[in-house]
């Protein structure tokens, strides 16, 4: 499974890179292919390509604010999440993204 992500909250500094840590280190113990986009305090970061959202299964946006670009994802499977979802429990949005 190939998964794209994209994370972002209010104050785009702690939050928003913590999420994208747990998302790749878990994604990586269940196998799942993943690449995270940041929305923070310093702009855009590791930018998701055209290529990228492609060849994805799913499109996982784990945000508490409306994300930049957005529109890139309207053709896409999409699982939308809360930034406290995620350090919440990380294993149980990679599973329901697994189940879209």
């Amino acid at each position: 499974m190939k998964i794209v992500a994209v994370t972002a909250c209010p104050t785009g500094i702690a939050h928003t890179y913590m999420v994208a840590d747990l998302l790749t280190k878990h994604a990586q113990k269940m196998s799942i292919q993943i690449k995270v986009e940041t929305q923070g305090a310093m702009g855009i970061e590791n930018p998701l390509t055209d290529l990228d959202i492609e060849r994805a299964d799913v499109v996982l946006i784990a945000s508490d604010i409306d994300i930049e670009h957005a529109d890139r994802f309207s053709h896409c499977k999409l699982q939308q999440v809360s930034i406290e979802e995620v350090l919440t429990d990380v294993n149980k949005v990679l599973v329901l993204c697994q189940s879209l």
